[in-house]
């Protein structure tokens, strides 16, 4: 088989861990070991019950056992790492393809655990920053100080703007996770990419709050926004089409 339609095969069932991960990582639960079971009633969960959203759909969103709502997660970002794979297929080809399934899987992981929790693990974080560099020297060694100075700058500015908002308003305006994402994301995009991933996440932040806004939630200086889910979706965006997609 070809390995792309590979990729775009196995990506449900990547989703299913994807949505397992998002579950249990933040709250130090066992992820590749522990059994998936409800989380009421405690029933087990059968192997034929895990195919990717079409279990969901048979079941009808519901545990078998007791008939509690298993959530639209599971199901979300099955389907959502299937457009994934599907996406990054049809922008790329060979390495760059595999290489951008694995970033947009962790870029999906980790959006959607900061937005249930305002979290972004270093455990996903983290190994992003050197895959990032290995990916810019598999592809284009030449390029390998472009991606390497990218993720400098990328921690350089993020936690000096973390730094400075803190001297200035005394309370925490920027977390670590943040930082380490852009610094991962300035791997993979290179310092040339890196303007436009903060451009896009800060637009896509401001767009977003203004819609909530209009939609009667109540805004205030205090309350904590889920930049990583921004950050994300401007790495994904400017990986896959370079630094000067919004002009071209």
């Amino acid at each position: 088989m070809n390995p792309e339609w590979l990729l775009i095969v196995a990506s449900p069932f990547v989703g299913s861990f994807l949505g397992v991960l998002v579950v249990r990582l933040p709250q130090r639960q066992p992820v590749v070991l522990g059994r998936s079971a409800c989380s009421t009633c405690g029933v087990r969960i059968a192997s034929h019950e895990l195919i990717p959203i079409l279990s969901w759909l048979v079941q009808k969103g519901r545990c078998r056992s007791c008939g509690t709502p298993l959530g639209y997660i599971y199901p979300a970002i099955e389907l959502s790492a299937t457009i994934a794979a599907l996406w990054s297929v049809w922008v790329m080809d060979g390495v760059q393809a595999v290489a951008g399934c694995m970033l947009g899987w962790a870029l999906l992981a980790l959006a959607f655990i900061d937005w249930r929790h305002l979290r972004l693990p270093d455990a996903i974080t983290l190994p992003l920053l050197p895959l990032g560099l290995l990916v810019a020297f598999l592809s284009a060694p030449e390029t390998f100080w472009d991606h390497a100075i990218g993720a400098a700058l990328g921690l350089l500015f993020f936690f000096t703007v973390r730094v400075a908002y803190f001297k200035m308003r005394g309370r925490e305006g920027l977390g670590l996770g943040d930082v380490k994402l852009l610094g991962s994301a300035g791997a993979w995009v290179g310092w040339m990419g890196l303007p436009w991933v903060v451009l896009i996440a800060a637009f896509a932040a401001l767009t977003a709050t203004a819609l909530q806004s209009i939609g009667g939630s109540e805004l205030s200086a205090a309350k904590k926004v889920p930049f990583g889910v921004y950050l994300a979706a401007g790495t994904w965006l400017v990986w896959l089409y370079g630094p000067l997609a919004l002009v071209q």
